[in-house]
């Protein structure tokens, strides 16, 4: 594969690549380039990491890159993920292993990692203290929303101050090229960046992909993640495993995501914050070459819509109801979805004993 495809692969669907013009050094001059995505040990899987992170791990991968998914069991801890238990973290993060493996994201493609095995290392720690001494607290205390902590927050727990030092020293201990997350991780990644100019170390490439809008719509916060106010609404608005009815799991039942989307908000003809459009955007076509809405003859018939732009259009004119828009997409995910439903079919075991965390946490 020449460069302009891999260019192509690795920057189709993101929000922000930091920078372009690195990325493409790294592809010239890298053989097998390294890259990650660091994962918290949170709980279920929702689509927007099944199917958008998913999606854009399958582009590195088949882009030439030596993939780690990191299981960030250390980071979970000193977020109080699932009770802040250890043993709940680890049992999550082998779920997610079986989840990405449904999703087509085997072991044969890329390195599971835990951050466990990291931390073992003294020169990790070392990498820690050395950023940490390259950055003022009020710096790193900016980047604490990766933890999905408000900016504002006052009563914070030591520990957490650690959090964006070692999401800094993960990228540089791994020996990274690239260092792939949501648009929310932006500052965490500035902070690596910064940190590996005053140290010259090799600063990563960041691949940033946008947030997927939970079901529920655009939220009204008053809440502070960033200044920037369109990433401040992104991280405020995103899908949340913590709110079931508003996300969509990667292992959830046909009818269960027909609901869900029958009953998200999509006003007609409103393109700019419609979570609907959104899954037909960030998950329908990055998966699959096409959508169709099937209607009767009698409102249009069936259509079928070959990009995202001609669905767009067609919405905006009000040339698509949003209730047929919601059936194609619906039906298009319970067939995306259904390689995971049948995995856990045959394999029950981690998505039950995480059912059970869920209900007793």
């Amino acid at each position: 594969m020449d460069t302009e495809k891999k260019l192509t692969l690795v920057t189709r669907n993101t929000q922000e690549i930091v920078t372009k013009d690195e990325l493409l050094t790294v592809l010239e001059t890298t053989a097998k380039p390294r890259a990650y995505w660091g994962f918290e040990s949170s709980g279920l899987m929702h689509i927007g990491m099944g199917l958008v992170c998913g999606g854009k791990i399958k582009d590195m991968v088949n882009a030439g890159f030596h993939f780690i998914i990191f299981l960030a069991d250390w980071h979970s801890w000193i977020n109080n993920k699932l009770g802040g238990k250890i043993e709940n973290i680890r049992v999550c993060g082998e779920y997610f292993k079986e989840c990405f493996t449904a999703l087509g994201i085997s072991s044969q493609k890329v390195q599971f990692l835990w951050a466990s095995d990291l931390a073992k290392d003294i020169e990790y720690w070392e990498k820690v203290i050395r950023i940490g001494k390259t950055a003022t607290l009020q710096r790193t205390w900016r980047a604490l929303p990766i933890m999905g902590r408000e900016m504002r927050l006052s009563d914070m727990e030591t520990a957490w101050v650690y959090y964006p030092c070692m999401q800094a020293a993960d990228i540089f201990h791994m020996k990274l090229d690239v260092a792939c997350a949501g648009i929310d991780q932006r500052k965490a990644h500035m902070l690596a960046r910064d940190a590996a100019e005053k140290l010259q170390w090799q600063k990563p490439v960041c691949v940033h992909v946008p947030l997927l809008m939970g079901l529920q719509g655009p939220a009204k916060t008053d809440m502070e993640f960033d200044e920037n106010k369109t990433i401040n609404l992104q991280i405020s608005a995103k899908m949340s495993k913590s709110v079931p009815e508003s996300c969509i799991f990667v292992h959830d039942l046909p009818e269960q995501i027909q609901s869900k989307v029958k009953n998200a908000y999509c006003p007609a003809k409103e393109v700019k914050t419609n979570p609907v459009l959104e899954l037909a955007k960030h998950t329908v076509f990055t998966h699959q070459n096409s959508l169709t809405i099937e209607r009767p003859a009698k409102y249009g018939g069936t259509q079928v819509f070959q990009n995202y732009a001609e669905l767009e259009k067609a919405f905006k004119e009000g040339k698509i109801h949003p209730l047929d828009l919601k059936n194609g997409v619906a039906k298009a995910l319970v067939k995306i979805l259904e390689p995971v439903r049948k995995h856990f079919q045959k394999k029950p075991d981690l998505l039950e004993k995480m059912l059970k965390i869920e209900v007793t946490r």
